[in-house]
């Protein structure tokens, strides 16, 4: 039976916080329409000042989410002529020119080309999630594998649900390997050797084991997950949707360089922020503060766990977060 996408994300506006329900069928498999919808998401809530986080969960009561769906990724693998290792690598080359032309890409969709233009938008997808002043939690309610962890490993916080459930890479037990990132976003998180072991034994971590070993942030009761993950984001939403991009750039971007090369990028984004209206406020008003209280705001303990509560230093006299 040829491949039909059901899938769909349910939005839930809490104002500063979205809070998105990942629906992907009896299955809770991530295919072609979710991919999309969240493509569509990611442009939206970057382009929205008001908001300031998302959290991801499963609608699934177990799940957050299963995995890619196979008969996609298998149909689509089918669809394209056979090459080697050079032939694929000029392929996704090709794929990244042809996503960004308004003309060709909707003219190379038709063709056997359009897994890869399909895996190309997937990760242009997740790049622009780590390049976004937008904070985005994974609020794991369950099992995630494959795809599903690759979704949680391009989020910036993950909160997991503790019990019986699993996250992992098992993509080599199909004869395959990750291709939502899983090799490069894990390697990141947990580091290359025990990334690599892992992803060629197939095996997923248990909550505990992905605490551990630092694939996930928090592991809290299944019903506590959602309601943690949007403190988070709460949290750290409050802070400069501007800074946090920048941040946010300088670490997953920069920090996969050469240290000479992401010195570079820290420097750009860093004068960048310096030079912007809310670097400059932020600035004088911490001066300000020092003159009026003959001390530095950030050596006096109240006035530091304001800051982190409110996400700036307060204003001399005030207690409103800028």
């Amino acid at each position: 039976m040829p491949y039909q996408d059901k899938g769909h994300l349910e939005i839930e506006d809490r104002g500063a916080v979205l809070i998105v329900r990942v629906d992907g069928g009896p299955h809770q498999v991530f295919g072609l329409d979710i991919a999309n919808q969240l493509d569509k998401l990611v442009d939206r809530v970057d382009r929205d000042p008001s908001v300031r986080a998302v959290v991801f969960t499963g609608a699934h009561p177990e799940r957050f989410v299963s995995h890619a769906a196979v008969r996609w990724l298998q149909e689509e693998g089918a669809a394209s002529p056979t090459v080697g290792r050079r032939g694929a690598a000029a392929v996704v080359r090709m794929a990244k020119h042809v996503d960004r032309s308004r003309f060709l890409g909707p003219l190379m969709r038709r063709t056997p080309m359009r897994g890869a233009l399909q895996l190309e938008r997937l990760h242009t997808t997740f790049l622009r999630m780590n390049s976004s002043g937008v904070l985005f939690v994974a609020a794991l309610n369950g099992s995630a594998l494959g795809l599903g962890a690759e979704f949680a490993w391009a989020c910036d916080l993950r909160v997991m649900a503790d019990g019986d459930f699993f996250i992992g890479q098992p993509e080599i037990l199909l004869g395959i390997i990750p291709g939502g990132g899983g090799t490069q976003r894990l390697t990141r998180l947990i580091g290359t050797h025990r990334s690599l072991a892992a992803i060629l034994e197939g095996k997923p971590f248990t909550p505990a084991e992905a605490l551990a070993n630092g694939a996930v942030d928090k592991v809290v009761p299944q019903d506590k997950v959602v309601a943690q993950a949007v403190d988070l984001a709460e949290h750290f939403g409050k802070r400069s949707k501007a800074s946090v991009a920048a941040a946010k750039r300088s670490v997953y971007f920069g920090g996969s360089m050469s240290l000479q090369d992401g010195l570079h990028v820290e420097r750009a984004e860093f004068f960048t922020q310096v030079m912007s209206q809310n670097g400059q406020d932020g600035m004088l008003s911490y001066m300000k503060t020092t003159d009026v209280t003959g001390e530095l705001p950030l050596y006096e303990p109240d006035t530091y766990a304001q800051a982190l509560a409110s996400g700036s230093v307060p204003a001399p006299g005030s207690t409103n977060e800028r």
